[in-house]
């Protein structure tokens, strides 16, 4: 019997030993993971990472840099656009400003004629032919944007009349145009030429 005890007790000696080089969570366990923390850090020594914010902060301007010059680009182009449509409008409009300046001096000789006509016995046919002549004239100017200046008893206005003369007299208002020597013509809302007038003067 003593024999068996001291085999018992020889074998729990051995058992003993055994457990002092078992590690506490496992020996395959502490061994992996120590593995992978060398591996992570011989790749963090052998190539560092960029700093992520830093590269964000570089793609945020250079994107605020292109945005930019993207808005001044359709800014002016959006300029250069109404520029020329202004001045393909002012040209449609006005191309004609000198044609009809030397239609004016016809459509003058006109009225003139028109004047003595209506002073002559007989002539009333001739009167009607000029009549019919002018108002044509004026027709067709009209279409183009010709419109005449009302002036024969209006304020006088230095935009838009020419005074040649003044005349005193009590029967108007002060600076009231009392005659239209020549007419004074718009063209499509601008001034084509002043309509010259005499101007009524205060009298003494």
């Amino acid at each position: 019997m003593a024999g068996g005890n001291d085999l018992i007790m020889g074998s729990m000696g051995e058992n003993d030993k055994y457990e002092g080089r078992i590690p506490e969570n496992g020996g395959s366990e502490a061994g992996d993971g120590g593995s992978e923390q060398q591996v992570a850090e011989s790749v963090a020594t052998a190539q560092p990472p960029a700093d992520p914010q830093q590269e964000i902060e570089l793609l945020k301007k250079e994107r605020d840099g292109l945005y930019d010059r993207l808005l001044r680009k359709q800014a002016e182009f959006e300029n250069y656009r109404k520029r020329m449509d202004r001045e393909k409008s002012d040209f449609m409009q006005f191309a004609s400003a000198d044609l009809m300046k030397e239609l004016l001096n016809v459509l003058d000789s006109f009225e003139l004629a028109l004047k003595n006509a209506a002073t002559q016995n007989g002539g009333q046919n001739v009167l009607r032919g000029f009549e019919l002549i002018s108002k044509q004239i004026e027709d067709t100017l009209a279409r183009f944007g010709l419109k005449p200046i009302e002036a024969k008893g209006k304020k006088f206005d230095p935009h838009f009349h020419q005074a040649v003369s003044t005349e005193a007299t009590d029967e108007v208002e002060e600076n009231t145009v009392i005659q239209e020597m020549r007419k004074g013509y718009l063209l499509n809302g601008r001034l084509l030429r002043p309509a010259m007038v005499s101007v009524a003067a205060k009298k003494d």
